[in-house]
């Protein structure tokens, strides 16, 4: 010991801990613990000793050290309400949170005026989900120190989270006004503006709150957190990697980061950096979260149950994700009864959830009277929903409960607010568009595709099948026609393509540079993706719609692979984008006219695909022809593979396989014709498209057949809103 120190044995109790509290408070370790340690020699589990000792071993980042002293200390007859809460909080950065809110309540229940207590019981029941009682907290907090600015951050918290965001960001800003360089506070202001839609500021006030505390996870995360929610996975990548740079071990980070790489197709990696998340922290919900999701994307549809299983048993915020997560999965792999449960399980426990009830409308057929419509209206009262994502979603879900009952009148109503709040968030110039389609075409002139111009086939060169068209066109029935087929492979929406092409640069200009080494290259890379997804089948069916923008490099690039594109009546077919609300972002789909003018620029391009690709590997199928006579072109879909008919793709609907796509629901059903001339029968709901389509006559034009009832072919199954790929 220090020789300013007395002698231990010539000391008292009070004086040792005294000098040990001065000695810590000077910075001086060593000579606090030994004196600590006289005391506990002299008195076993002395509760200020063992507290000093518990503070010390967390300053020096050994937790559960830290906590095992604060235990003994805190089981003292009359311990201090202070040790309680400093117990419960460092539960808390352990993620026991049940020990956590247990400490936090006997703190609070010893001393109803310490504000540290109610403050951390606060956090710790809004980590729990316990939102309305953290509320509770938080607001006691501030009502007994108004001045302190972590308190008033803290409640702007757990208001966000209750989806009160003017609220949330009113107590941000005081936080911000009673200290201007307060790094959290910017940062949850950061995520604020990101659920608010605005990106821009959010990343603006994650960087102030970076420079002033250049290790301060939360920013990074709410940085990249603004750059995902606009599409930028590469930029969500980078803000996260530079958090993980000097916190590898950052479970939120690795949670984030596993979502891009979901997005980019890196399946493998994605699990990977999962995987590390739920290894640093079993129980944290928010880890098993990202894991099913990966897992989900793989296609291990029971691996993912089994991660958002026992997620569901889990304290924390990600109980609702889980649960909402597990009926998606069910619901792309076709159980729909098991779905439906299960996202009626979620309204139960959180009648809010605006992902259940969106998806619970696609699920179901509605009927007149259902009280699920009025809970769902009443989410857009005052009061209800703020988060213009969610009030979007909800808008499209009512639109397609109210067309499902025949009040059309309001389901259109809902229709046109959920596209015009969707458009004001997208940033599309239709001129711009259309400068670019036109200029595809000009790249591609028919001299384009001499086969000396094409790249070499390699062994599997035919493998893959890539299915065009505009989104809801009837793509997901043609693949899953062909996917019933026993040596053709369902790939669903592959965004390879497009990725694989983006890296190159600007498209159509990279053409320029593009010779037969290139146009190899490019077809080699995007094998190597799908081949491990094929299992070993002939064909492998990539069903991105937009990948019609690429025929003609795919026909360069990959001369033995086949294109189906895949045609519907426009009306149809922009008002079945216009009434779906895509998870991928389609920007030409949320303004009628548009829509119809992207219509136009897309069939301009098709034309030409028509009149320059080569006839025996370019096929068009039209969703009228297939749905009224569906064996004679099952049939030609099959042959134009190169394969031997096979009797059960004529009973499609019955394979069980994963489907990911906007058509999930109904390409499980027999073929159904009650969507051919539907926008015949809503023509006056549609005039800004129609004019833009140039069929007008629909508003005037008769239909004797408009009420027919729509004719099935084999079983007739649950009703269906729509069901069209």
């Amino acid at each position: 010991m220090n020789n300013t120190s007395p002698p231990q044995q010539q000391i008292s109790m009070e004086q040792a801990l005294a000098q040990a509290h001065a000695h810590w408070n000077a910075g001086q370790a060593d000579q606090a613990e030994r004196l600590c340690q006289h005391v506990l020699a002299i008195w076993p589990g002395q509760s200020d000793a063992s507290h000093l000792m518990g503070l010390m071993a967390h300053a020096y980042g050994n937790l559960p050290v830290a906590i095992d002293h604060l235990q003994r200390a805190c089981q003292a007859p009359r311990v201090p309400a202070t040790y309680l809460s400093n117990l419960a909080e460092m539960c808390r950065q352990a993620g026991r949170l049940a020990d956590a809110e247990a400490a936090g309540r006997r703190a609070i229940a010893i001393d109803h005026t310490l504000v540290a207590g109610w403050n951390n019981l606060g956090i710790i029941l809004q980590e729990a989900g316990k939102l309305d009682e953290s509320l509770t907290c938080l607001e006691q907090v501030v009502m007994l120190k108004p001045e302190y600015a972590e308190a008033q951050n803290n409640l702007g918290n757990t208001l966000k989270r209750l989806g009160r965001l003017d609220d949330a960001r009113r107590h941000y800003e005081a936080a911000l006004q009673l200290v201007p360089t307060y790094a959290e506070a910017l940062s949850n202001l950061s995520n604020l503006l990101t659920d608010l839609g605005q990106q821009d500021l959010a990343v603006r006030y994650a960087r102030q709150a970076i420079d002033i505390n250049p290790r301060l996870a939360d920013a990074y995360i709410n940085a990249a957190a603004a750059e995902q929610s606009r599409g930028n996975d590469e930029e969500t990548l980078r803000w996260i990697d530079k958090l993980l740079s000097f916190q590898p071990q950052h479970v939120g980070a690795l949670v984030v980061r596993s979502v891009p790489l979901r997005r980019l197709e890196r399946l493998e990696e994605a699990l990977d950096t999962a995987r590390r998340a739920a290894t640093f922290a079993p129980d944290n919900g928010e880890a098993l979260v990202a894991m099913g999701e990966a897992l989900q994307a793989l296609g291990r549809t029971a691996d993912a149950l089994a991660a958002y299983d026992k997620a569901t048993k889990l304290p924390g915020l990600a109980l609702e994700k889980a649960l909402v997560n597990r009926g998606i999965c069910l619901m792309e792999v076709g159980e729909r009864d098991a779905a439906r449960a299960a996202f009626e399980q979620v309204l139960a426990s959180f009648p809010r959830s605006v992902a259940a009830w969106f998806n619970l409308a696609d699920l179901v057929t509605f009927k007149a009277g259902d009280p699920a419509i009025a809970s769902m209206a009443a989410l857009l009262t005052p009061g209800g929903i703020e988060v213009p994502g969610d009030r979007i979603a909800l808008h499209f879900a009512l639109g397609k409960a109210l067309l499902d009952t025949g009040e059309t009148d309001g389901a259109f109503r809902h229709f046109a607010e959920g596209n015009r709040l969707k458009r004001a968030t997208i940033n599309y110039n239709p001129d711009d568009v259309s400068g670019w389609l036109q200029a595809i075409s000009a790249a591609f002139p028919a001299s384009a595709f001499d086969p000396s111009g094409f790249a070499e086939a390699g062994a599997d060169a035919d493998l893959p099948v890539f299915v065009v068209g505009m989104p809801r066109s009837g793509t997901t029935l043609v693949e899953q026609v062909l996917a019933t087929h026993s040596q053709v492979q369902g790939g669903g929406e592959l965004s390879t393509l497009s990725q694989l092409v983006g890296r190159l640069g600007p498209y159509p200009a990279i053409l320029e540079r593009m010779g037969p080494a290139e146009l190899a290259g490019l077809s080699e890379q995007y094998l190597s993706r799908v081949r491990p997804q094929a299992n070993g089948r002939r064909r492998f069916v990539d069903k991105m719609p937009s990948n019609f923008f690429y025929a003609g490099l795919i026909a360069r690039a990959m001369p033995q692979s086949r294109i189906i594109h895949v045609r519907r009546n426009p009306a149809d077919t922009c008002l079945s984008c216009y009434t779906k609300l895509f998870t991928r972002e389609q920007q030409f789909t949320y303004d009628l006219t548009e829509l119809g003018r992207f219509h136009g620029d897309y069939e301009q391009l098709m034309a030409h695909w028509r009149a320059v690709l080569p006839p025996d590997r370019f096929l068009e199928i039209d969703y009228e022809a297939l749905v009224s006579d569906f064996e004679p072109q099952a049939r030609r879909l099959i042959a134009f593979l190169g394969l031997e008919w096979e009797p059960a793709c004529l009973e499609f609907h019955k394979t069980r396989r994963i489907i990911r796509t906007a058509s999930v629901n109904q390409a499980r059903e027999p073929i159904f014709t009650g969507s051919v001339g539907r926008a015949r029968r809503l023509a006056p709901y549609l005039a800004p498209l129609l004019a833009a389509l140039g069929t007008q006559e629909l508003l005037t034009a008769s239909a004797p057949d408009a009420e027919a009832k729509p004719r099935r072919t084999a079983r007739k199954p649950k009703a269906a809103s729509e069901p069209v790929a």
